[in-house]
């Protein structure tokens, strides 16, 4: 079996991810749309929205 490569998202794919997020979009949609695992997604907006990077 070949292992996968881990993906490298870019810091403007992610803060377009949370921006879908915060404007209304649901993060299991969101992150189904973008490729993101669900848990990832929440981590990043729950992130964004206390200020740490």
């Amino acid at each position: 079996m070949k292992k996968i490569p881990k993906q490298a998202y870019t810091a403007r794919f992610k803060s377009l991810a949370i921006k879908c997020v915060t404007d209304g979009n649901s993060i299991p949609a969101t992150a189904k749309e973008s490729g993101l695992s669900g848990q990832a997604l929440r981590n990043r907006v729950k992130a964004a929205a206390t200020g740490t990077p």
